[in-house]
């Protein structure tokens, strides 16, 4: 092989190393710095978001959000060590934007849908709902997703532009719940005999509430059976523990 060649390529990479080594060092060396930077800040934000009023639901959002935009900022800091004018870094960016954004135009959605669940909250963490044929205790809030956990122990994972777009049977907003238990009885049953006799059990009952009060109602007579229904409130968590005791 030429000498000469050899040399000359030796040569190059040295330049190479040179011109680029400082940069490259410096920005491994920020890169380290700033996710170590980033992992404190998320913990002091964290910490504020867990002493504060805030909802959990806008907690996870924001912790989530958080991480979006600093990774960005050390990114962005990294490319103008390197060389990279911030001019010319917005420009990638921007172009970048343009052809993530038609790509992702699913993801941008369920970004805006969880902005809009946050802003006019239908539901917020905790809360039982029933959304796209899924009842089930919401346990998370995220930019893109919510998090949904059934009553047999699946965790359904429902795009935010989806849930912002659906109808949400939200059944813990309201402080208390009516609950409708039907009774079937033989015809020889009168409903002014049984009618007291159903509302002293449901007044006995400790969670069901005095006011309103618990009330029964003829609701249909059958072929061979009268069917009433007894209604009474109770607070909105306990309406399914109550339910099955009744």
């Amino acid at each position: 092989m030429d000498t000469s060649f050899l040399e000359t390529l030796k040569d190059y990479l040295q330049e190479i190393i040179f011109s680029v080594g400082p940069d490259l060092l410096y920005s491994i060396v920020a890169l380290v710095i700033g996710i170590l930077i980033i992992k404190m800040i998320m913990r002091i934000l964290k910490a504020a978001l867990r002493k504060s009023k805030v909802e959990l639901s806008l907690k996870t959002f924001v912790e989530s959000l958080s991480i979006f935009v600093l990774y960005g900022l050390l990114f962005t800091l990294i490319g103008s060590i390197l060389g990279v004018k911030t001019t010319s870094f917005l420009a990638i960016f921007g172009a970048a934007g343009i052809a993530i954004g038609l790509a992702l135009q699913g993801s941008l959605a369920n970004f805006a849908g969880g902005v809009l669940i946050l802003v006019f909250k239908p539901f917020k963490v905790g809360d039982l709902i029933n959304v796209n044929a899924t009842t089930g205790f919401v346990k998370n809030i995220d930019i893109l997703y919510t998090r949904i956990e059934t009553f047999d122990g699946r965790v359904i994972t429902m795009p935010n532009g989806n849930v912002a777009n659906s109808d949400v049977d939200n059944r813990t907003m309201n402080p208390l719940r009516r609950m409708d238990l039907s009774l079937k009885f033989a015809f020889d049953i009168k409903m002014g005999t049984i009618r007291p006799i159903i509302i002293d059990a449901m007044k006995s009952h400790p969670i069901v509430e005095k006011n309103p009060e618990p009330d029964v109602w003829l609701e249909e007579i059958g072929e061979s059976e009268i069917r009433v229904t007894a209604r009474s409130w109770v607070e909105s968590e306990y309406y399914w523990p109550t339910f099955w005791e009744q």
